[in-house]
């Protein structure tokens, strides 16, 4: 028999997106499908959409809350319907799953059964521009351990997921439990370091699962546009470890560890930001990173942030004046590396996912 997948698609204020999400869904050869569309109190007319949906495709269910109650209750009340699944889905209704997607995704885990979850690449796309194109062929996928997925987010510091690409096994999402409301905006990234920490992760290599959309108009995209966003992101993804690490026990056995490698890349990244408004001359700037708080946050997150080189790099940026540092070449040549470290990560991503 086929297995069973099911997706949840929350909505809220995506009428005109939600039947090419719905549709994306339905279309999946190899697997058996169920969708629940849960309208987060729309204000649009989602609940038409919904309701054409289901009448000419049974394997879809819908549910309107009467109030609005954010992305995460939504999400989890959608885990306990998929609880019978072997498989579970959460799709924004503004993504689409590509072709193949849940076919790759349950054959992996099928024939490997310590995987509890499956992901790939997500290319973005915006409304009202054409669709990218997608080609590539399946080249096997990459498994890898659980403890060391975990290892190689707190080296980067980042979430390495988009989130409509990833297939979870229902019986490893039942054993680590729903999205946790503590961790706000980066729920995902804590759930998925929850997942590796009981499971092996793995990552299809080759074609593309889904298709994210990056227009501006979702409420994290929103929060973190303005100039608060780039300290309003470091909290979150501070707070989406610190929550893992508080409910990890001893998997991984080496936490400890883990918690400093993460708070020092953060605190770094923090102060290369400030460095960075430094070097752009958008000190004092109107809607630029506040520099203030890029500093506290990271003495306030590494008790060693004046220890690190971004320290000093920043101290002596101060000195040069803001729109001066770009004029002294080793700040030059430190920029250069950054962009040429940020290529290389983007590159192993797209190759082994991490």
């Amino acid at each position: 028999m086929s297995p069973l997948v099911k997706v949840i698609v929350p909505c809220y204020g995506y009428a005109h997106l939600l039947e090419r999400c719905a549709d994306s869904v339905l279309r999946q050869r190899g697997v058996e499908v169920r969708v629940m569309i849960v309208d987060d109190c729309s204000p649009d007319h989602s609940g038409d959409v919904a309701g054409r949906i289901m009448r000419r495709d049974d394997r879809v269910e819908y549910r309107r809350h009467e109030r609005n109650l954010g992305l995460i209750a939504t999400a989890n009340e959608g885990l306990q319907w998929a609880e019978d699944s072997d498989y579970v889905v959460l799709l924004s209704a503004d993504d689409m799953l590509l072709p193949g997607a849940l076919e790759r995704a349950t054959r992996t885990m099928a024939s490997r059964p310590w995987v509890g979850m499956v992901y790939g690449r997500a290319p973005y796309f915006q409304s009202g521009r054409q669709l990218p194109r997608v080609g590539g062929t399946w080249r096997g996928t990459r498994v890898w351990p659980g403890v060391a997925w975990i290892r190689r987010r707190c080296r980067a510091g980042h979430n390495c997921i988009s989130s409509p690409e990833v297939v979870v096994r229902t019986a490893v999402q039942r054993q680590v439990g729903g999205y946790d409301a503590a961790c706000r905006h980066a729920s995902d990234l804590n759930m998925w370091l929850r997942i590796a920490a009981v499971s092996d992760v793995a990552y299809v290599r080759g074609a593309a699962q889904a298709l994210y959309r990056v227009d501006g108009d979702g409420m994290l995209r929103g929060m973190l546009s303005g100039a608060d966003g780039p300290v309003v992101d470091l909290r979150e993804r501070r707070a989406a470890f610190e929550r893992f690490f508080a409910v990890a026990g001893d998997r991984p056995a080496d936490v400890s560890r883990l918690r400093a490698t993460v708070t020092r890349v953060l605190a770094r990244q923090a102060l290369w930001q400030a460095s960075r408004a430094y070097d752009r001359g958008d000190v004092g700037r109107a809607g630029a990173p506040p520099v203030d708080d890029l500093v506290a946050f990271a003495l306030e997150t590494y008790p060693g942030a004046r220890r690190l080189r971004e320290w000093w790099g920043l101290r002596l940026r101060e000195r040069i004046g803001s729109g001066r540092s770009l004029w002294f070449a080793p700040f030059l040549a430190t920029g250069a590396a950054h962009r040429l470290r940020s290529y290389a990560s983007g590159l192993r991503r797209r190759l082994s996912g991490v």
